[in-house]
């Protein structure tokens, strides 16, 4: 992959992706090169990208993508995207790779949730070229479930479903268990979101088998540590709940009451409106509201549309009591702390 090439790929749409998906599952590594070049690129430049990832990753979940374009971490994606034009071993080349898949990953999830899907879907193809030009096959098999979840989320399930599958079917012998459980999670939304009960259901039981058979030894990549039972099980009641499951819904959803506030805003604050979700389709208006003013606490602080639309949403839900006081007082809460949906 050519420096040159980094972001400025062409807009994506969900055909776009698959196109892109099915180049990977063709030829999901290149062979492994040296590179000669101006700049020797060593590990320690390729511990500087893998850093920023992280730093990015920690960023978005406390503070949502909403800065993403002013952010350190895309002056970071461009500044190192010159490295690749460096000198560097084989070796080397595959970590460097690799790294910059990651950090160009994170970055894409951050447009994505601050509403900027053409340079979210850009970021996202970038990614799996760079995993592909890394060799590796494993973090490509991730970089294509967060590819899934982008397109569930943007109202293309079942071609979600496809992208899922697939990158479960190719990490398998060769992703870590904790890589191959969020593929199964992505699954499980997106045929959640699609009405196919039974086939989420099936893909929430791979998931939890592969988290609970990951023991201390066994090869957990640092970069997906996040992807723990807990936030398995806040997606999963987000999952139950698209199933109109009110009740799995809301057992799930205690399961992830450990998850810290401090470490995953955003994930906690979503949790919390679907929950007030639960409750506005079982006609529970007091216990709606409240879930609603403890999501709107926590998301107030949080720049992400993706996130403030699950309060818009509950709104939207408690339309048939609009009348009532306590409803009225919730829906001025959320117009005067939250910025008008997009």
């Amino acid at each position: 992959m050519h420096r040159r090439d980094v972001l400025r790929l062409p807009s994506a749409a969900p055909a776009v992706f698959g196109s892109a998906a099915m180049r990977w599952m063709a030829v999901p590594a290149d062979a492994p090169a040296p590179r000669s070049g101006e700049r020797r690129v060593g590990k320690t430049d390729v511990e500087r990208v893998w850093a920023a990832a992280a730093r990015a990753q920690l960023t978005d979940s406390r503070y949502g993508g909403g800065e993403w374009r002013n952010s350190n971490v895309l002056l970071c994606l461009r500044s190192a995207a010159p490295l690749l034009a460096g000198d560097y071993s084989a070796e080397t080349g595959q970590a460097l790779h690799s790294a910059l898949a990651e950090l160009s990953r994170v970055v894409g999830w951050a447009a994505m949730d601050a509403g900027h899907h053409g340079a979210a879907d850009r970021l996202l193809i970038q990614a799996l070229r760079l995993a592909r030009s890394a060799g590796d096959t494993e973090l490509g098999s991730y970089v294509l479930a967060t590819m899934a979840l982008k397109t569930f989320l943007a109202g293309w399930p079942a071609e979600a479903a496809d992208m899922a599958e697939a990158a479960y079917e190719r990490g398998r012998g060769r992703a870590a268990p904790r890589v191959l459980a969020f593929c199964q999670l992505a699954l499980a939304r997106a045929l959640a979101k699609g009405g196919d009960g039974a086939g989420a259901a099936a893909a929430l039981v791979r998931c939890e088998n592969l988290l609970s058979g990951i023991h201390p030894g066994t090869y957990d990549p640092p970069w997906i540590a996040y992807m723990t039972p807990e936030r398995m099980a806040t997606d999963s009641a987000e999952a139950h709940r698209d199933l109109g499951l009110t009740a799995a819904a809301r057992r799930w959803a205690e399961r992830a009451d450990t998850m810290p506030l401090d470490r995953y805003t955003r994930a906690v604050g979503i949790r919390r409106a679907v929950l007030g979700s639960t409750h506005a389709i079982d006609r529970n208006l007091e216990q709606a509201v409240a879930d609603g003013y403890r999501a709107l606490d926590i998301l107030s602080g949080v720049r992400s549309p993706r996130a403030h639309s699950y309060l818009h949403n509950l709104l939207d839900m408690l339309g048939p009591w609009s009348g009532d006081p306590r409803v009225r007082e919730f829906a001025h809460r959320v117009r005067s702390d939250l910025p008008p949906p997009t």
